[in-house]
């Protein structure tokens, strides 16, 4: 067994040493890996970016109140009486103010991006003074809070960055006036930062709701309280509602979009793959051939086929391993922290979001490159161990 890894040890020691001699296909092999692994970690980043963002929106003790049936805010609808019918239900911690309960209204503005100029669906949300004992991580980090009666915003940092006329002090055009910005607020990178926020009770004339609203956002007494919460509003004659915690609610609200990132990021990960397969093909092909009496040699004094065979794989896997890191670095670079928005497809409205490039997905990049070596060095590997001894003497 040892003369077996000592066999392994020599010949691997050996191929490694004469990269330098083929350096142009090592290096195609390495980089064309390395852009795979990049534009897989760059594709799945934005994945995991909104996933995040998802993660810091909902506060475990946080519920939201929908109408029956309603997937999306946009699609739900209250009146006024209801709203307080639910904000009366037990579970609901309290402040000075009364219960931590805020009826809602939320509307689509266009505005263009500050990127391309084109128009996007931002996010308008009438909110109550409950709202930001609800909110608990929500801080305005630029100006001050809108005065309530007056037609006044306040603008999410991700919003103010993404969309035009969202700075502070600047106005935008809401329901057919010009409503001022006169603060910038933060949410722990949560959804909250991608939308613009005004008094519910001044939207509601602006754009002829009356005393509707369209979701009620609660925080309760502890996690444990939410049965209680959800069983007296689904049992009430009086409602139609339905009830999520927010954090299944937000998760909820992004899976089809995380879907779609995941499954295109992954689908060209794979053609590209294919590509950097059939090139890593190429370099080791070429590396056996180059090696022909040298293998040969090795078996005429007594190597086995299986040191060779690993030798193949192993020069195989560091090229790959190298072509992982370079594009899992690339990607790390290029991408971590970019900040972007884009439109959710089940509440048609735009969120803001930043790419994040975790060890995991760094991790998954590099296994990648190591099953694309794995893959391109085998049939390569094969070959070197089923060459006849004095065939390949007389070709080399």
């Amino acid at each position: 067994m040892l003369n077996w890894f000592t066999q392994i040890f020599a010949v691997s020691k050996f191929s490694l040493q004469t990269l330098p001699e083929r350096k142009g296909a090592a290096l195609s092999a390495v980089f064309g890996i390395a852009g795979v692994v990049a534009v897989l970690v760059g594709v799945l980043s934005i994945a995991q970016g909104i996933r995040l963002m998802v993660q810091n929106s909902g506060e475990p003790e946080n519920a939201i109140v929908l109408r029956s049936g309603s997937d999306s805010e946009m699609m739900s609808g209250f009146g006024g009486p209801q709203t307080e019918i639910i904000a009366d239900a037990p579970g609901i911690a309290r402040y000075a103010g009364g219960p931590m309960a805020s009826p809602e209204l939320f509307v689509i503005i266009n505005l263009p991006k500050r990127s391309t100029g084109t128009d996007a669906n931002v996010p308008l949300r009438g909110v109550a003074p409950a709202a930001f004992e609800v909110r608990s991580n929500l801080e305005i980090t630029q100006g001050r809070m809108f005065e309530w009666g007056l037609s006044q915003l306040v603008v999410g940092v991700g919003a103010s960055r993404e969309f035009s006329g969202l700075d502070l002090g600047s106005s935008i055009e809401v329901g057919g006036e010009q409503w001022p910005v006169v603060g910038i607020f933060e949410a722990g990178g949560g959804i909250a930062e991608g939308e613009i926020w005004a008094d519910a009770a001044v939207v509601q004339p602006a754009y002829r709701r009356g005393n509707s609203y369209q979701s009620v956002y609660a925080k309760l007494n502890s996690v444990e309280a939410f049965s209680e919460f959800e069983d007296s509003l689904t049992t009430d004659p009086r409602l139609n509602v339905k009830v999520a915690q927010a954090t299944e609610f937000y998760s909820e609200q992004s899976s089809l979009l995380r879907s779609i990132i995941i499954g295109l990021g992954s689908l060209i990960a794979g053609l590209m793959g294919l590509g950097a397969i059939f090139g890593a093909l190429n370099t080791m092909y070429t590396a056996v051939s180059a090696r022909t009496r040298e293998i040969a040699t090795l078996r005429a004094l007594g190597f086995k086929s299986a040191p060779v065979v690993i030798s193949v794989l192993f020069e195989s896997l560091v090229l790959a391993f190298a072509g992982g890191l370079i594009g899992g670095g690339l990607a790390y670079l290029a991408f971590d922290g970019f900040r972007a928005a884009t439109i959710n497809w089940q509440s048609f409205s735009q969120i803001a979001f930043a790419f994040d490039v975790n060890a995991t997905l760094l991790k998954n990049g590099i296994l990648y490159a190591a099953l694309i070596g794995l893959v391109g060095g085998l049939f390569p590997a094969i070959r070197a161990a089923r060459m006849p001894v004095a065939s390949a003497l007389r070709e080399g």
